[in-house]
């Protein structure tokens, strides 16, 4: 079988989220219509861009759900999903090889034509293969709520192997450079602080709101770099932020932000969640 004649198959279904099609969809619409419920912000004209937490649905599905749930009142040709590497490491980053993903709802078809163009056009630090795609979930959860939303949609899958500062630029203005003209959504996989008390949690992930809603990738790089505040898709946030300003996109909504001590009620060792909209 030829590489892009590859599909994956979903690798964390009944793990992150339900591995039977029903259940799957019901506990998807079910987070959206009550995140709907809560939402302050009003749906957006045009949407560029999401912040997505990427745990079990049980701890940030319904944070997730804030962001997706805004998706029906746009239309997106192509999805640029870009997740960190929880489970290998490799020094660039790996757009997917294959033809397709597939969750319990169905096949995504890879967008061939983005993604040859987003090769060209990064050069040397982007390699074409399933490195960190293999057995990834922050990618992979993402997926059942845009094919709940979206419907048919194209999908640029990208892994984040290292997430220095470097990439995050040269990866943001590629996207920006090969989305233009194209109707595409960008989805930044991401938690944020891992395993503090409740209250130093909070404390922590004020720094990384900050610097989500001032649109500044550099001073979120200049963050988590010190320590100061933590995401373990600091990588993929920053380069959506450095797209951001590279299309000239100026507005940034914190739709929602909790802590798995918030569903969970143990509040010893927490970690963070975020749904942010640019748009």
């Amino acid at each position: 079988m030829k590489e892009r004649d590859y599909v994956r198959p979903p690798a964390v279904a009944g793990l992150f989220y339900p591995s039977e099609k029903d259940e799957l969809q019901k506990t998807c619409l079910k987070f959206i219509e009550n995140s709907r419920a809560e939402l302050k912000t009003k749906p957006h004209v045009k949407l560029f861009g999401i912040i997505s937490p990427h745990a079990g649905y049980p701890y940030s599905g319904f944070t997730a759900a804030h962001g997706y749930s805004l998706l029906k009142e746009n239309e997106f040709e192509t999805v640029v999903i870009i997740a960190p590497s929880h489970r290998e490491y490799f020094d660039g980053i790996s757009v997917f090889s294959g033809k397709a993903y597939s969750t319990p709802l169905g096949e995504i078809e890879v967008d061939n034509a983005l993604r040859d163009a987003f090769i060209e056009t990064a050069g040397e630090i982007v390699i074409e293969s399933r490195a960190g795609h293999k057995s990834e979930h922050a990618l992979e959860v993402q997926l059942p709520f845009l094919q709940l939303t979206l419907g048919r949609f194209k999908l640029l899958p990208i892994i984040m192997g290292d997430q220095n500062r470097r990439y995050c630029r040269i990866l943001g203005k590629v996207i920006a450079d090969i989305t233009a003209g194209v109707k595409a959504l960008v989805v930044a996989s991401s938690d944020l602080s891992h395993y503090y008390d409740y209250d130093t949690a909070n404390d922590i992930d004020s720094i990384c709101i900050s610097d989500i809603s001032s649109l500044d990738p550099d001073k979120l790089m200049d963050d988590l770099e010190s320590r100061r505040c933590e995401a373990c898709g600091g990588g993929p946030i920053s380069s959506l932020l450095y797209a951001a300003r590279n299309v000239g996109v100026g507005k940034s909504d914190i739709l929602y932000h909790c802590n798995s001590g918030d569903t969970t009620g143990d509040k010893s060792g927490v970690v963070g969640y975020l749904s942010a909209v640019i748009s």
